[in-house]
Formats: C-alpha cells, structure tokens, sequence
C-alpha cells in the first residue's frame, strides 16, 4: 500500500508536491521551482527541510540548477530501450543514439537465480551468461543493463564471456551463431530500489527507487532468448509511439 502523504517526512511530501505539479504541466521546463525561502513560508518548515527539496527533486532528474538562474524544471531524458536497441540495429545502425556509448561492466557464467531460472527456463542453479553494461550520453547514465542468457549460448558465442562490446550486440551475434532470431518481447516497468552492486554506476543511493524495465525476447520457436533487467538512469523518461493506423 502506497505511503499517505501526510505520513511521508516533510522534505518527501513537498518535493510530491512539486513533482505532481510538473506531471500535470502546471510546471514547465525552464519554469522555477518555488524558492527555499518560499517554501519556509508557504510550508512552515526549516531551512534545512527546505533545502532538502530541490535536492531530492535534482536527484530524481525532475529540476536542474542553472548557474545564475536558480532550480528549474528540466526537461526528461528520452531513454532508449533494448527493444529500441534491436529496432535500431535491424534498421542498419549500430544499436545506439548519437552520442551515447556503453562500457561493459562484466561478463561472465553465473548459477541462475531463480528469477531469472523462471524467466529462462532453465533450472535454478544451471550456468547462465550474464552481460552487465552502462550506457552513457553526454547527460550521464542512460541505464545499467544486466543480460541473462542460457549458458548453451556461450558454446556457440563465446565472446559473451569477453567484457568487450559486440560488433552486432547480443541479439545479432546469436542470430548468426545459431539462427536463433528474436521475433517478439515483453516489456515490463516497475519501480524498485535500487540495489547495493549498481547504485556507483548509476551515480544514485543504494535503496533509492528507480524505475525498472524488464524485457523478456522469444526466437522463432517461442524460446525465450534473453532476460534483461535495466535500471533506468535519474531523469529519464519513458516513452512509446504507435502508428494506429
């Protein structure tokens, strides 16, 4: 059950208070955020509480201080999926947004937790391959990705164990290795904290939410051919556009 507002610490409930303000468009980008001072006045809090505001918006990407300016309300990073990644590399790119770059955390063969055990279809336990990656713009941290694949895979395409970019990512290199082609997914979003191992890399506290998009890909024959789990960097936002016909 989600917290009351009344029952959250003040700095949270006036820092809701703006943030659903930004969502509903009554404040735009480039538009001030009330002042500490303002909101002493209006809220009856400290300075120290005041303060805290901003701080907690900046961290979640909603506001940005511009020198001689003030706190501002930013406008979202668009965040690119893996989905849009596929989409992207079919279309005869390279996968990536101008600009952007990945580093490549780890690769390596771990037992299979059994979330991604369910998600693979494997047995819990059974060698799985897990690719973590960072993906960077020039505005920071895009998303940490961490990729689960059936260990089998890493017979065919042993350079999934190698910290080292793909020519064609994941779904091309096991495409030609095996002729495994991705054919649908499933997207999933979630809010969750962010855990101990990828709060450096996503430049955030350890236990801070952050929105979560799972993506499950079948091949051909309806065998799921990567679980991913990507923790979407502060400030991103999500967005999807159809042709409806």
């Amino acid at each position: 059950m989600a917290e009351s507002p009344q029952a959250l610490p003040p700095y949270q409930r006036i820092a809701a208070k703006i943030r659903e303000q930004i969502e509903r468009g009554e404040l735009q980008p480039g538009d001030h955020i009330p002042s500490v001072r303002e909101i002493m006045r209006t809220e009856g809090v400290t300075t120290a509480t005041a303060t805290r505001v901003a701080a907690v918006l900046r961290a979640e990407g909603h506001v940005e201080s511009v020198p001689g300016i003030g706190t501002v309300v930013t406008v979202p990073r668009k965040l690119t999926a893996g989905s849009d990644r596929l989409q992207m590399l079919r279309a005869g790119g390279t996968g990536f947004e101008p600009g952007e770059r990945v580093e490549i955390v780890s690769a390596d063969l771990v037992p299979a937790p059994d979330d991604v055990a369910a998600a693979l279809g494997v047995d819990e336990g059974a060698p799985t391959v897990r690719r973590r990656r960072r993906y960077l713009d020039d505005e920071g941290v895009v998303t940490v990705s961490t990729s689960w694949l059936d260990g089998i895979l890493a017979e065919a395409a042993p350079e999934l164990l190698e910290t080292g970019p793909l020519p064609k990512m994941t779904f091309g290199l096991i495409e030609d290795r095996t002729g495994r082609r991705t054919v649908r997914r499933r997207d999933t979003v979630t809010l969750a904290p962010v855990p101990d191992e990828l709060a450096t890399l996503l430049g955030t506290e350890a236990g801070s939410l952050a929105l979560v998009m799972t993506n499950h890909y079948w091949d051909q024959d309806e065998r799921v051919v990567e679980y991913a789990v990507d923790f979407v960097g502060s400030g991103r936002a999500l967005s999807a556009e159809y042709d409806l016909g």
